[in-house]
């Protein structure tokens, strides 16, 4: 006996349902290598500890196969792995210097070249000409 949902309108066998899938894009070498370097540089800090990695897996909430995927490099692993691996180490504040904004030197380069070369003061009545 067959059940139908009414709520679900009828498909008949020969409507195609179009399913967006993510594009999978080449791992570029560079990012492959930075990626393997962090998880030769996470076994090697661990040993160093002499942490086993079902004690790493553990702490940090993850399965023994996940420590062993990051430490292999596997750029499937999440990132938040990673930074609970770098908070356990005393090493997180590394993690947000990563792509700090401060030191961006192109980015601010390019909004530096978009300020405009002069301000010019405000001639409406009860408003005070600049910030201050």
């Amino acid at each position: 006996m067959n059940i139908i949902n009414l709520m679900e309108p009828f498909k008949s066998s020969s409507d195609s349902v179009e399913v967006d899938k993510p594009i999978s894009l080449p791992m570029p070498l560079p990012v492959d290598r930075a990626i393997r370097k962090l998880g030769s540089d996470v076994s090697l800090a661990r040993r160093r500890r002499h942490i086993s990695q079902q004690s790493l897996a553990e702490r940090i909430g993850a399965s023994v196969s996940t420590i062993r995927r990051m430490e292999k490099g596997d750029s499937r692993v999440p990132i938040h792995f990673y930074a609970r691996v770098m908070h356990l180490f005393g090493v997180l504040d590394g993690l947000s210097k990563l792509l700090d904004t401060a030191k961006d030197d192109i980015g601010l380069t390019l909004t530096d070249a978009q300020l405009p070369q002069r301000i010019r003061a405000r001639s409406v009545k009860g408003d005070s000409p600049g910030a201050l």
